[in-house]
């Protein structure tokens, strides 16, 4: 490898601009690949197969509307005053335009809202009204029934009576002699009385019959509607005075509806929607569009990234001493970063691609590329003001320094790509794309920095370092002989950087995984001041619904399901961490009830973790027989638990390759342990503070964490694989100077001075570019980037600081040449990988490289070229 590069760098050198040329040509290339293919980041992280995911994906199934994408907009008086009806008016006609942007399905109008739930409750109580004097009435009925029944038998009787009369004189006359049809004409007008009057009694007694029979269905229909009014006052309890409108009616909340779901939805209409509501000019009224509606995605530089640029520039103009060398490494860091970042984002259109994703990828890009060319670039400089001509130099610089810059970025490559080990596509991505970017970073610092180092010619360095060159009488200044340190330093060293790294370190303990929502924005963002308003008139939990969703068998009647309802909801709402519970209905086919249950604290919040695990354990009530989750809070809980579960497995792979690398790299078993251990100290103690600072709050106001929350769930992985191959990076070129200075006879403890003095200024310089770098990041504007930022920023401050020129050194001296111990079997199998290039340096260059190189400087005067 390091003769293949050494002729690399060469052919580089010697052709410069068909280098620069061809990274041009790729540029534009991944440019224009962006700009045609590439496709709409999203803000949101998802993993499949999680319970939310599942219970999502039935959503788009059994209720499409359901599923469909939402947000909140929040509307405000600026004095805390109510609404007045010219406000209301003026409110609901900024809906009327929200509705009218092409993308959007419909917007729920809080007033409108807050109207039916109120006539809801209106004619519950009307209902009760009127169900109490129907029973007062029914209650009555009974006597009123009896008195007739009574009255109709007594007339009854009386007709008998007088019938009995009749027909006593009837027989006395025809008893007399009187022709029968003399006593028929007699009788017939009393009998025509008896018969009528025997009429009106079988009709009111037909009546009563029929006030009897009403009587017994009013009792019926009595009964079924107390029976559902009981269960409308039921699920009306559940709901706990749920209203889109606030108490003191000064702020309300319009939920907006998207034609399609979160993840389809274009920034074209978001941006329309916002520019909709944001534009409206009402009087006295705030109007706040929530995070969920905007989705914006972050800016992939902003200022606080141009100062840590700013930051890493003055390292390397001290470093290197001329501001066009230290140009050269920030140049080749952007042609990567361009290049590699451009190119993944034109697959975005192909693959869901978050929009930390491009982040992370600028971030290493930036990071390792500017670190890479340095280390080649540093070389080439020291090897110049030795006296090696200028080509000889570059591509001695890249067969060395170039093959270590390989190694190393191999580490960070195998180190992010291992992120798809987790089994999270989201987080399979990030590692698949920053280690794209990585490899860019890579071929550039091997191929562009040769080239841009041959166009530079001996301007590489200062002009007092020109002059010292060319004076060839000047002697080297003398230098003090190496001693190495003493064995009461290394032990106060070594155990006081291992307390150090153990005492920041505790906090990871407490750490507690989650997702940042509108609370983590700017406070000075409209998705801040929404997330506050629904909080402060509606309660923190309005910000984290969840969608419950209740199987019950699809043949049951009216009652039945509305008693199945009500014996759900009022089950979920006795819950303590329950606000409100929403019925919002039933599908198409009446196997399905969906409900919105309100938590009393927001998706972050311990209470709320706590709910939904309890929620998922409930045994359902009634005729349900499966509950399942969906929501912000439920996907916030699935998404920590899963990177939870792959923490631990990522954490043992990354180990443990970089043991089996390392072992390699030191042929030491020892060196790859202390190595792996201090990786492990740093990034746990990185990982302490982030907790300390953004879960626990300390130091909130100085890096933006005006709200204390959970750790941003992927963090920790991302830390891992970035942490790993960055500490093998600095691992290597301190240890490798030790190792090489042992293997030509040098005593133990004193070659680990001498490779601790020969890598430590270029190791430093690396890890202050790389902390300036990820350090701008930690004032982004995206709550998503900002942890990462400085995750990555402290991180390495530990790792190159306190464990690569502290602990490691030290430990090593303790250990002497125990610290190169190797089995002999293990020797003779493992292959021998020279990643410092010392088959390079301990023999001449290829002859005719060499003539060829005096070909290509002799001609070239020195005040034209080569100055």
């Amino acid at each position: 490898m390091a003769k293949l590069l050494y002729r690399l760098g060469l052919s580089s050198a010697r052709r410069p601009f068909a280098v620069i040329f061809t990274w041009l040509v790729l540029l534009a290339i991944a440019a224009g690949s962006f700009l045609t293919f590439g496709g709409t980041l999203v803000s949101t992280v998802d993993i499949p197969g999680t319970p939310t995911a599942r219970t999502t994906d039935r959503l788009q199934e059994e209720f499409p509307e359901a599923a469909r994408g939402t947000g909140n907009v929040v509307f405000q008086t600026q004095d805390g005053s109510s609404f007045t009806d010219e406000q209301r008016a003026q409110i609901e006609d900024v809906l009327d335009d929200a509705r009218g942007v092409a993308g959007v399905e419909d917007v729920v109008n809080p007033f409108e809202t807050d109207a039916e739930l109120t006539d809801q409750q209106q004619q519950l109580q009307d209902g009760r009204t009127e169900l109490e004097d129907a029973r007062e009435q029914l209650d009555a009925a009974p006597e009123q029934l009896s008195q007739a029944e009574d009255e109709l038998a007594a007339a009854e009787a009386d007709l008998d009576a007088a019938q009995e009369q009749l027909d006593a004189g009837r027989q006395q006359a025809l008893d007399a002699g009187m022709p029968e049809a003399a006593v028929d004409q007699q009788f017939a007008p009393q009998q025509a009385q008896l018969d009528a009057a025997r009429e009106e009694l079988e009709a009111g007694r037909a009546e009563l019959e029929q006030e009897q029979a009403n009587y017994e269905e009013g009792r019926t229909e009595v009964a079924e509607g107390e029976e559902l009014l009981d269960l409308g006052e039921r699920l009306m309890a559940s709901t706990n005075d749920y209203s889109l409108v606030s108490d003191d009616e000064s702020a309300a909340v319009a939920t907006v509806q998207f034609v399609d779901q979160d993840m389809d939805v274009t920034p074209e209409i978001r941006q329309a929607l916002i520019a909709t509501l944001t534009d409206a000019d009402i009087d006295g009224i705030e109007v706040l569009p929530s995070q969920e509606l905007s989705m914006a995605v972050p800016d992939v530089l902003g200022w606080a990234e141009v100062v840590g640029l700013v930051v890493a520039g003055i390292v390397l103009v001290i470093m290197l001493g001329t501001f066009i060398t230290a140009g050269l490494p920030l140049l080749n860091a952007l042609v990567g970063v361009g290049v590699g970042a451009l190119a993944a984002m034109a697959f975005s259109s192909v693959v869901e691609m978050s929009s930390v994703t491009p982040v992370l990828g600028v971030m290493l890009g930036l990071a390792v590329g500017i670190d890479y060319a340095l280390f080649i670039v540093h070389r080439h400089r020291t090897q110049l003001k030795a006296g090696m001509p200028l080509h000889q130099s570059i591509a001695m610089a890249n067969g060395t320094s170039g093959n270590a810059v390989v190694f190393a970025g191999s580490t960070v490559v195998i180190a992010l790509l291992a992120l798809n080990l987790t089994g999270i596509p989201f987080l399979g991505l990030m590692g698949t794309v920053g280690g794209f970017v990585v490899i860019i970073a890579v071929l550039v610092a091997i191929t562009l920095t040769p080239a841009m180092l041959s166009l530079l010619g001996r301007r590489a360095l200062s002009k007092r370092e020109r002059i010292a060159l060319a004076d060839r009488t000047q002697r080297a200044a003398p230098t003090k002989p190496l001693k190495p340190m003493s064995n009461a330093r290394a032990i106060l060293t070594a155990v006081a950087t291992i307390a150090v790294l153990a005492i920041i370190a505790i906090p990871v303990f407490s750490m507690r995984l989650g997702i940042p929502d509108g609370s983590a924005e700017s406070p000075e963002s409209t998705e801040y001041q929404a997330y506050a308003a629904q909080s402060d008139n509606f309660g923190p939990g309005f910000n984290a619904p969840i969608v419950a969703v209740a199987d019950i068998p699809a043949d049951l009647d009216e009652a039945e399901l509305l008693e199945t309802t009500a014996a759900q909801a009022e089950q979920i709402a006795e819950l303590d961490q329950v606000a409100h519970v929403v019925p919002v209905g039933e599908n198409d086919a009446g196997d399905l009830l969906m409900f919105q249950i309100i938590p009393t604290q927001d998706a972050n919040h311990e209470s709320t973790v706590n709910l939904v695990y309890e929620l998922r354990d409930l045994e359902p009530a009634g005729e349900v027989t499966n509950l399942a989750l969906a929501g912000q809070a439920t996907g916030v809980i699935d998404i920590s638990d899963a990177l939870a579960e792959v923490l631990p497995l990522y954490l043992g792979v990354v180990v443990g390759l970089s043991l089996l690398i390392m072992v390699i790299v030191f042929r030491s078993l020892v060196v790859p342990l202390i190595a792996s251990g201090g990786f492990v100290l740093s990034v746990g103690a990185a990982m302490g503070a982030v907790v300390a600072i953004y879960q626990w709050g300390w130091l909130g106001e100085a890096f933006m964490v005006h709200n204390p929350a959970p750790v941003l769930s992927f963090l920790p992985t991302i830390m891992i694989g970035v942490l790993f191959g960055l500490a093998m990076d600095y691992q290597l070129f301190i240890s490798s100077g030790m190792r090489e200075a042992y293997a030509h006879g040098t005593e133990a403890r004193l070659a680990v001075q001498k490779g601790f003095v020969q890598g430590r200024a270029v190791v430093a310089a690396a890890a202050i570019i790389m902390v300036s770098v990820f350090g701008g990041f930690v004032y982004a504007d995206d709550p998503y980037i900002r942890p990462i930022g400085f995750g990555l920023a402290i991180g390495v401050l530990f790792d190159a600081f306190l464990v690569r020129l502290l602990m490691v050194p030290a430990l090593m001296h303790l250990l002497g040449r125990h610290a190169w111990y190797l089995p002999k079997w293990l020797d003779r199998i493992l292959p021998n990988v020279d990643v410092e290039g010392a088959a390079l340096t301990q023999a001449e260059p290829d002859a005719a490289a060499g003539r060829d190189e005096t070909r290509t400087e002799s001609p070239v005067p020195t005040t034209t070229r080569n100055v």
